[in-house]
C-alpha cells in the first residue's frame, strides 16, 4: 500500500506543479525559424476548395473508381487481341460505361481493314517421354492449331548460321522443334521493380532536342541476326516441322515473353527500307499457311536442350486449339465526348490503347491507361466541370500491331503525309502502314486539324505520372510547368524536351499536332509485365493509377478551358 500511495503523490506533484510554475512563466519569443515557418504559412493562400482543380484532387484521390474499371476490363473481360472476341466486348462494354457516366456521341468507329481475329480455345503441353514434365508455355497469337493431341519427338536446333543448319536437313519432318540455342539465366540481384529516381528525372530533364529524322538504326550484328533467323524460319517450313517452339526472350521464374507468330518472309538485306517487299502478318487473311508456334519458359526450355544434349529422346505431346473470325475484317475504336460550350468547334483528346497480347489480361499494357483516360472524364463529368473545348476520349485498338487503330483516325479526321503520287489521285492505303519514321510527301489536312488543340496518352504502365515528354514542343513548357505545380507533392513535376516512342501520340505528332506522353515510373514494366502473361491486374499499384487519372484531369480541364489552343511546333522537314 504504502509504494502505491507514494507513488501516487509524486505523480500528482509531478503533473501539477510544472504546470503551476510555468502558467507564471512569460511566454518565449518565437526563435528565428518559427518565425520564417509562420511568414511562410501566411504568405501561402489557403486553398480553395471551390477551385476546379482542387475539386478535382479530391475526386479523384478520394472517391476514385479507376480501380473498378480496370478489374473489369483485365479480368472479366480479360485478353483483348486485336479483332478478338475479347475486343469486342471491351469496344462495346468501354461505350456503355461512358454512356453511363453521362458522355455523348459514344459509339464504335471504324479502321481497317484490318485481318483476322483470332483466341484460343484449348492449350496444354508436356514432355511425355522418357518422362511426364509439366511445362510452362503459351502459344503465340495467330498460331494455327493442332489436329488433335500432337506427339513427336523435339529435336533442338542449336545452329550458329546458314551452314550450321545444313546438318539438320531431312531431320524436322513431323518433329517437334527448339529453335535456337539455350538463353542464359541469371540470378536477380537487383529488384524487379523500381521507381523513377532524382539522377533518372534530372537526365530526362537535362535532356538535349530531339534530332529530327532519327529513325531506328541496325547494328551490323543485329542485321546478320534478322538475315539469319529469317532464312531459318525458312527452313523450318521448308523441313515440314510440325510444331516450333521459342524459348522466352526475356524473364525467368515462370514468366514468358508472347507476341505474334512468325510467319516466313522474303529474305532481303533491310527488311524495313523503303523499297523492302511488305511484311506478311500472321494476321492477314491471305497469310499462307504457317507452322504452329509457342513460347517456353527458358528454364523448361534450356532442361529440354540439356537433356537432348546428354542423348535422351524426348517427345512432347501439345494440344493447341484456336478459333479464328473472318466475319469482320475491320477494327474499331472507342469514341466519346464532354462537349464544350463558347469554344466546343475545337477537340482536346485523350487516350489509351484498349488491346492487348493474349497471355495476360492486358492490365498493365494498356489497361491501366485506358482505366485512367476513363477516370479522367468521370471526374470532370462527376463535377459538373463546363469544359470550353469539346474533350474527346479515344480508346484505341492495333496499337500493338503498329498504332493502326490511332493513325486510321487521325488520317480519317485531321490529315495525312501523303506521296506525291497519292495526292495526285492514286488510291491511298486505308490504313497507314507503320514505318520508324514519316516517309516523305505532302501534308494533307482535314477542316478538323485547324480545330485541334492537343492529344495526352498514358501506356507505359502502371507507375504514377512524374512529368511530361514534351515532344521537341518547347512552347509549351511553361503551360505544363503550371499545370504540374499542384502535383508536386504528388511526385510529378518533371518536363522532358525529348521524345518517347512507342504510344499513340506519335500518330499525332506524325502530322503536326500536339500530342503528348506522361513520363511514369517504371515499377515492372519492362522486367516482369510488358508482353507477358504476368500482366494482370495484380501487378497494379492503386495508388499510381489514382494520381494519373488525377493529373490527366486536370490536365484536360486545363488544355480545355484556356482561351487559346497549346502552341504547335513546326512540322518535321518543313
Amino acid at each position: 500500500m504504502f509504494r502505491r500511495n507514494a507513488t501516487f503523490v509524486l505523480l500528482f506533484t509531478f503533473l501539477v506543479s510544472p504546470a503551476a510554475t510555468f502558467g507564471q512563466q512569460p511566454s518565449p519569443s518565437p526563435g528565428p525559424a518559427a518565425q520564417a515557418a509562420s511568414a511562410q504559412q501566411a504568405a501561402t493562400p489557403a486553398k480553395d476548395p471551390n477551385d476546379p482543380i482542387e475539386r478535382i484532387k479530391d475526386e479523384g484521390m478520394n472517391r476514385s473508381q479507376v480501380m473498378q474499371t480496370l478489374s473489369y476490363l483485365s479480368d472479366v473481360i480479360g485478353p483483348r487481341l486485336t479483332a478478338s472476341p475479347g475486343m469486342k466486348r471491351s469496344n462495346e462494354w468501354t461505350r456503355d460505361q461512358l454512356t453511363k457516366w453521362g458522355l455523348q456521341n459514344a459509339h464504335l468507329e471504324a479502321w481497317g481493314p484490318f485481318g483476322r481475329g483470332w483466341s484460343l480455345k484449348r492449350f496444354s503441353a508436356q514432355v511425355s517421354e522418357p518422362l511426364s514434365i509439366p511445362l510452362i508455355a503459351y502459344p503465340k497469337a495467330w498460331s494455327p492449331g493442332t489436329t488433335g493431341p500432337l506427339t513427336a519427338e523435339v529435336v533442338y536446333v542449336d545452329a550458329k548460321d546458314v551452314a550450321d543448319l545444313q546438318r539438320f536437313r531431312g531431320k524436322l519432318k513431323g518433329a517437334i522443334v527448339l529453335t535456337g540455342k539455350m538463353r542464359e539465366v541469371k540470378a536477380q540481384f537487383e529488384a524487379m521493380g523500381t521507381r523513377r529516381d532524382e539522377k533518372d528525372l534530372l537526365s530526362l530533364a537535362d535532356a538535349p532536342e530531339p534530332r529530327q529524322g532519327a529513325g531506328r538504326r541496325f547494328t551490323p550484328e543485329q542485321r546478320a541476326a534478322q538475315a539469319f533467323t529469317c532464312r531459318k524460319y525458312q527452313f523450318f517450313h521448308d523441313e515440314s516441322a510440325a510444331l516450333l517452339i521459342d524459348a522466352s526472350r526475356l524473364g525467368d521464374g515462370g514468366t514468358i515473353f508472347v507476341q505474334s507468330s512468325t510467319v516466313p518472309q522474303p529474305c532481303v538485306e533491310n527488311p524495313f527500307g523503303p523499297n523492302a517487299p511488305r511484311q506478311i502478318q500472321a494476321y492477314d487473311k491471305t497469310t499462307p499457311k504457317i507452322i504452329p508456334q509457342l513460347v517456353l519458359a527458358v528454364e523448361h526450355y534450356n532442361r529440354i536442350a540439356r537433356m537432348i544434349e546428354a542423348g535422351e529422346k524426348v517427345k512432347m505431346t501439345v494440344d493447341l486449339a484456336v478459333e479464328w473470325q473472318d466475319a469482320d475484317s475491320m477494327g474499331y475504336n472507342t469514341i466519346a465526348e464532354i462537349p464544350g460550350s463558347d469554344l466546343k468547334d475545337e477537340v482536346i483528346m485523350l487516350g489509351g490503347h484498349m488491346d492487348s497480347w493474349h497471355a495476360g489480361t492486358g492490365a498493365t499494357d494498356n489497361g491501366a491507361g485506358v482505366a485512367v483516360a476513363m477516370e479522367a472524364v468521370r471526374i470532370i463529368q462527376a463535377l459538373n466541370l463546363k469544359p470550353r473545348r469539346t474533350i474527346r476520349i479515344a480508346l484505341w485498338t492495333g496499337e500493338e500491331q503498329g498504332l493502326l487503330g490511332s493513325k486510321a483516325y487521325v488520317a480519317e479526321h485531321f490529315g495525312k503525309i501523303e506521296t506525291p503520287a497519292a495526292v495526285a489521285g492514286a488510291p491511298a492505303s486505308p490504313v497507314p502502314a507503320p514505318s520508324p519514321s514519316p516517309a516523305p510527301g505532302v501534308l494533307v489536312t482535314k477542316p478538323e486539324y485547324e480545330k485541334f488543340s492537343s492529344y495526352f496518352n498514358l501506356d507505359n504502365g502502371t507507375g504514377k505520372i512524374r512529368g511530361v515528354y514534351l515532344q521537341g514542343n518547347e512552347a509549351v513548357r511553361r503551360l505544363f510547368r503550371q499545370w504540374l505545380m499542384p502535383f508536386r507533392d504528388l511526385g510529378a513535376a518533371t518536363l522532358s524536351i525529348s521524345n518517347t516512342g512507342g504510344t499513340d501520340h506519335l500518330s499525332f505528332d506524325a502530322i503536326g499536332l500536339p500530342g503528348f506522353q506522361f513520363i511514369q515510373d517504371e515499377i515492372e514494366y519492362d522486367t516482369r509485365t510488358h508482353h507477358s502473361n504476368q500482366d494482370v491486374f495484380d501487378r497494379i499499384q492503386a495508388d499510381d493509377m489514382r494520381q494519373a487519372a488525377t493529373i490527366m484531369a486536370a490536365f484536360i480541364y486545363n488544355a480545355a478551358t484556356r482561351d487559346e489552343k497549346l502552341p504547335r511546333k513546326p512540322l518535321a522537314g518543313r
